[in-house]
């Protein structure tokens, strides 16, 4: 394929996944940006593949975002059709398999011996570690996208008609619904909650985010991130897809289609910074950088105590990136084509590059350290090492 056919592919490719992230919306939708050819660079390290394992018939036209996930040297895995695995993560052995009967729709949880996840009719399931059978069952109130989040005693759930939904974890019986009013048109998804101990921080297509106490589901605080701007349906909107990053010493991080990335104090809700800047990713913060992946997929290295840019790479641009994750002082990228990009965190500059495949990676990279696991949009598991 000659250079002028693979740019006009790529914007074929791109205008599809526009559509698909959106719901409610009849006209048809013109991508932004037009993807970057990838240029050479001089590779300071290589990821070479490890094993790799096949997780049923992967994510589905619909690409669902069922990420997988890591818990004690252990992979769970899912597809859309509801097979759900555990994998050894050392040596990519499957250890069981399970076929649900309903479809997965959302990324998976596990932790304290159980696997959370839920589905396309509103179902949410626990599942066993040890052998994926089912413990429980809980009806929310629509399609759930976001992964559930656990504390000690509840399963917070946000589906995609905006109410969050606490679940006991032992039972899964209801202890308490919120609401949120949602706009006609929003993007395909949801955010997903953070959740501690006594509460819940989850923000909305709205471009709300609010803290809820975790005893009755009442709001603390609400504060608003993004306000719908512009004449047409798609320039106002202000989904908070991203989650909330909350660090130890009380700080939440916020991203904002069409709005801002915000600096809150986690406490009171009062703005620490804010910078104007598009993103429906969830940022990720290590040491004192926050690293954000923006909705024209730049990827930016910010200050976190004030906001102040540090760096800005623009090679991606276009290429409906994934969310960001760390392994070994780089940052971990996927995008549409199915390539995996490393890029280093000081400078912002290409380490190693590799296609995984070329369905794409939509879903945000897993790492330990100096292996990353990656789902590409067929199914087909991999893990890489990362050597220098």
């Amino acid at each position: 394929m000659n250079p002028a056919m693979l740019r006009k592919a790529s914007f074929a490719v791109v205008a599809t996944l526009t559509l698909g992230i959106l719901a409610g919306c009849a006209n048809k939708v013109e991508p932004r940006y037009t993807p970057k050819e990838l240029q050479r660079f001089e590779a300071s390290a290589e990821l070479n593949t490890d094993w790799r394992q096949r997780v049923g018939q992967g994510l589905g036209r619909a690409q669902y975002p069922i990420s997988p996930y890591l818990d004690s040297g252990v992979l769970y895995a899912a597809d859309e059709r509801g097979r759900v695995m555990a994998i050894d993560a050392d040596s990519g052995n499957r250890l069981w398999q399970k076929d649900l009967e309903v479809g997965v729709s959302s990324g998976l949880t596990a932790v304290a011996g159980q696997i959370y996840l839920g589905t396309r009719n509103g179902d949410v399931l626990a599942l066993s570690q040890d052998d994926g059978d089912v413990l429980w069952s809980s009806r929310v109130s629509s399609e759930v996208l976001a992964a559930p989040q656990p504390n000690r005693e509840l399963l917070v759930v946000q589906s995609v008609d905006g109410v969050i939904t606490a679940l006991d974890r032992r039972t899964g019986q209801e202890r308490w619904a919120h609401a949120a009013t949602e706009p006609a048109l929003t993007l395909r998804g949801t955010g997903t909650p953070s959740v501690i101990d006594p509460v819940t921080f989850a923000g909305f297509a709205n471009g709300r985010l609010v803290t809820l106490d975790n005893r009755s589901g009442q709001p603390l605080w609400e504060r608003r991130i993004a306000v719908p701007q512009g004449r047409s349906e798609i320039d106002r909107l202000v989904d908070l897809s991203g989650q909330p990053v909350l660090t130890p010493d009380g700080r939440l991080f916020v991203t904002s289609y069409n709005g801002r990335l915000v600096s809150l104090d986690a406490t009171s809700g009062n703005t620490l910074w804010e910078r104007d800047l598009s993103s429906h990713q969830t940022p990720v913060l290590v040491g004192d950088l926050l690293f954000v992946v923006t909705e024209a997929s730049h990827v930016m290295a910010l200050n976190a105590r004030s906001g102040e840019e540090v760096w800005r790479n623009r090679d991606l641009e276009g290429r409906w990136l994934t969310a960001p994750a760390f392994a070994d002082g780089n940052l971990v990228v996927g995008d549409f084509e199915g390539y995996l990009h490393l890029i280093d965190t000081r400078q912002g500059n290409f380490v190693a590059r590799t296609r995984i495949d070329s369905s794409g990676i939509s879903v945000r990279p897993i790492t330990d350290y100096r292996r990353i696991y990656v789902l590409p949009n067929n199914g087909r598991l991999e893990a890489l090492e990362i050597r220098r």
